[in-house]
């Protein structure tokens, strides 16, 4: 019998799939429909957050809007003032139900700007307060850690980046995404065979870069969400600014680096932890 994580892992091409079926028209009619605005102001916790920092690289990269991630305690721990002047305000929470997110939509509608949630619930406080909604459509997740309804709304960052970019040829590649999922599940036996020899460590680093900065914290905290081990995130850059002086001899480095941009780089520190 298999796990309820693991069954929502599984499920991820068919939810991803729904995705694109019920909202790729409606993310492009929304964009149609969007105000002038300069850049992205995302507020979000979690795994959300990690979504988020992929915006960062992937709505700038494809069409030309940096992406500032909202820090909500301001609003409500500081209530400070927050000059939204030229902003697009998102939230994004898998429920809905985070207030501090909430609060941060709330005084973007209260300065005038245009407000966009993205979430699992379509019926949730956030989605009540913001212009736009776009839904996950990834059904209850039961499971301690979030997986389906987490690359859910990397789709849906992608899908925006796309349609922003009003280059066609990326919004016909975000349409390959369920396909590519299911080759990566098809991994699954390897990487279990690949990862028995970390089955007893009780910490480790993980580092990205670029798109895939977001992909060092987001693993990071399924490690420690799932394992209970101490896994501390990095981007190869800020990793080579003191904290690589803390590897040692068995510490475990886990380096997302699939081709591209940051390749060489990642490729470089590979081997620069090699020979330490």
């Amino acid at each position: 019998m298999i796990s309820l994580l693991q069954q929502e892992i599984e499920s991820q091409p068919e939810v991803i799939a729904r995705l694109l079926e019920r909202e790729t028209h409606h993310i492009q009619q929304i964009v149609a429909q969007l105000p002038p605005f300069d850049y992205a102001l995302i507020a979000a916790r979690g795994s959300s957050d990690h979504a988020a920092t992929y915006a960062k690289y992937a709505w700038t990269t494809l069409a030309g809007y940096p992406v500032a991630l909202a820090a909500p305690s301001l609003l409500t721990m500081y209530q400070a003032r927050i000059r939204m002047a030229g902003a697009l305000v998102i939230g994004i929470s898998q429920s809905g139900q985070s207030p501090d997110i909430i609060a941060v939509l709330e005084e973007g509608k209260r300065q005038g700007r245009p407000t966009l949630a993205i979430t699992n619930d379509g019926s949730s406080p956030l989605a009540a307060v913001a212009d736009h909604v776009i839904e996950l459509h990834a059904g209850p997740e039961k499971s301690v850690a979030a997986t389906k309804t987490y690359t859910a709304q990397l789709a849906v960052m992608a899908l925006f980046a796309a349609a922003l970019s009003n280059d066609p040829r990326h919004m016909e590649e975000t349409q390959q995404l369920p396909t590519a999922l299911e080759a990566t599940l098809r991994l699954s036996t390897p990487i279990m065979q690949a990862v028995e020899r970390y089955r007893y460590m009780d910490r480790c680093i993980t580092i990205g870069r670029g798109y895939n900065y977001a992909t060092s914290f987001e693993l990071a905290l399924k490690l420690k969400e799932l394992t209970y081990l101490m896994a501390t995130a990095y981007s190869s850059a800020d990793f080579r600014h003191g904290p690589i002086a803390t590897i040692e001899n068995g510490l475990p480095v886990f380096l997302v680096m699939p081709l591209g941009a940051t390749f060489a780089d990642m490729l470089t520190l590979a081997q620069d932890l090699r020979e330490r």
